[in-house]
């Protein structure tokens, strides 16, 4: 599957975080927390595929992306950010294991949070939000997306560490076994995974480490 979509609209979360708007496909479907491979509608450019999470919801009638940029890269991002309303994207193959199965334990690495922005934007419709907790490492308080949108949804249940930062407030360092336990509300919680690679690793030995069954562990299988 290929389908164009225009750009609706473009504009700056952060400092290199864009959110990208578009029209969307009829019959396109997915579930919150998917992604589809994208590529730009330019010569040379139409089969250079990169994977992006929705951040709309399957019902609403346009896509939205959340997208980290990075301009030094010289890749499609960098593209990405020359492109003007009215350009088109093509949209292909919808793939993903990050769906949600029940309350729980987020825990994104920067714009691995993205998948969550849409699972918790459904929850928050639903009226289903509960006691899911957002765990959201950082290197500094500007790479935060979406933080005031977060606070105002979960409030205590959003908290922030910073890698790179000491900042009032916000813890510092890395997520670590104690940290998850800390949070952890019981029995039967499910743990939902996206970060770098790195990051995910450690998570993982994390919940290993304080007897999380893999059957509770959501995150993308690759």
């Amino acid at each position: 599957m290929k389908q164009a979509v225009k750009i609706i609209s473009k504009k700056y979360l952060t400092h290199d975080v864009l959110r990208i708007m578009t029209e969307k496909p009829v019959g396109l479907a997915f579930e919150a927390g998917q992604a589809v491979d994208i590529s730009i509608n330019k010569k040379g450019l139409e089969e250079e595929l990169r994977s992006f999470t929705f951040t709309s919801l399957p019902e609403d009638d346009y896509l939205e992306f959340t997208i980290k940029t990075y301009p030094s890269h010289g890749g499609i991002t960098q593209q990405l950010l020359s492109l003007a309303e009215g350009d088109e994207l093509f949209v292909h193959d919808v793939y993903g294991d990050i769906i949600y199965k029940g309350e729980g334990i987020f825990i994104a690495g920067g714009a691995g949070v993205t998948p969550f922005i849409a699972i918790l934007k459904q929850l928050e419709k639903q009226n289903e939000v509960g006691a899911n907790k957002l765990i959201f490492a950082n290197k500094t308080k500007a790479d935060i997306i979406l933080e005031e949108h977060f606070h105002k949804l979960l409030g205590k249940n959003f908290i922030n560490i910073l890698s790179s930062q000491q900042y009032d407030g916000y813890l510092q360092g890395y997520i670590s076994a104690e940290l998850i336990k800390k949070h952890i509300n019981g029995d039967g919680q499910y743990y939902y995974l996206c970060g770098p690679e790195p990051m995910m690793q450690a998570v993982e030995g994390h919940l290993t480490s304080l007897g999380i069954a893999d059957q509770f562990i959501v995150k993308e299988a690759f």
